[in-house]
């Protein structure tokens, strides 16, 4: 059987199902990652790692909820002799996981021009994005002695080629998949018609696909598949609809989405049967200055402060936390 293409939606038939006693639960999963420009080009050397310490506070907020957080490193911060000390521990006694996030413009061997297009590394010839993974595998498996199992390419950049490689990298689950986005305007992917439910990539091959939670909210919500799309070229008029509370595009994120926002997509997931809501965001806004949603120490404390109303939020609404090994344990494999 060929490998599938993660680029295709799946059918319905692919849509994993998990054993009665997992229920719905959520994931945290941060993009652990290198500061840059955010308002620059790319650039395979303007970086730096200064913000790697502060993981150690968000590992610590995270273990007084009992919540296991899952860090998708990439090269830079895999090659920082601070990341062992801020997270080893945690990872190595199983209070915190370690996956893959692939930023291929920062990520040897380097044999590609430095471009938007190549910034998706699904874009790549096989042998190079095959040949970046491996090695950012293999330098997170000797930082933290273990072997990851979930992988989420850099700016969502999943590519024809992606779902075998990792079937080679013995990758368990990907988490690339941003339903309800669509980059392709840059030479990115097209996610607009992925499903928000985890499912199998291709079936048997086992490959768990477990796509960020972004949820239409408002009484046009139903049709935001259809509405939300046809207005990317006129986001003015997505905010109306947003301000006039009729339709709103939620990603369940710190980043430029507020706690009561946020909420509202947690319940619309809920209601839905969503079985595991993934929530996102970026390791350089944990601390200030490095990114447009953490400029100050009010902003950061704002952050957490989010977070802590995320968690009671679910707390309160029975909805447990979870990880990639009890994910892993609690799907019924096809």
């Amino acid at each position: 059987m060929p490998a599938p293409n993660l680029l295709d939606p799946p059918s319905d038939e692919d849509r994993a199902l998990f054993h009665a006693d997992f229920g719905q639960r959520f994931l945290i999963t941060v993009d652990t990652e290198e500061e840059f420009d955010w308002d620059a080009p790319l650039d395979r050397e303007g970086h730096t790692v200064l913000t790697v310490p502060a993981l150690r506070k968000f590992q610590e907020f995270c273990e007084g909820f009992g919540i296991v957080p899952v860090y998708l490193v990439d090269w830079p911060v895999a090659n920082s002799p601070l990341v062992a000390q801020a997270i080893g521990e945690a990872v190595r006694q199983n209070r915190a996981e370690v996956g893959i996030q692939l930023h291929p413009w920062v990520s040897p061997p380097f044999d590609e021009d430095v471009t938007a297009f190549n910034s998706f590394a699904g874009n790549l010839p096989i042998e190079l994005e095959r040949a970046k993974l491996l090695r950012l595998k293999e330098r997170i498996e000797t930082v933290f002695s273990v072997a990851p199992l979930i992988y989420r390419a850099g700016r969502y950049g999943l590519g024809p080629h992606t779902a075998a490689i990792l079937q080679e990298c013995g990758i368990a689950i990907d988490s690339s998949v941003r339903a309800r986005f669509d980059y392709s305007a840059e030479g990115g992917p097209n996610y607009r018609d992925h499903p928000l439910t985890p499912y199998w990539s291709g079936g048997a091959c086992q490959l768990l696909e477990l796509p960020l939670t972004t949820i239409y909210w408002g009484p046009l919500r139903r049709l935001g598949d259809s509405i939300y799309p046809r207005l990317w070229r006129t986001p003015r008029l997505r905010g109306i609809l947003a301000r006039l509370k009729l339709l709103e595009r939620i990603a369940l994120t710190p980043e430029g989405i507020t706690c009561e926002e946020a909420i509202r997509g947690v319940e619309v997931a809920l209601d839905d049967g969503l079985p595991v809501l993934v929530f996102s965001f970026h390791s350089p806004s944990l601390a200030p200055g490095h990114t447009p949603y953490v400029r100050d120490e009010d902003d950061l404390d704002a952050l957490y402060d989010w977070w802590r109303a995320l968690f009671e939020h679910l707390t309160a609404r029975g909805v447990r936390p979870t990880s990639v090994s009890q994910i892993m344990n609690g799907v019924v494999l096809p």
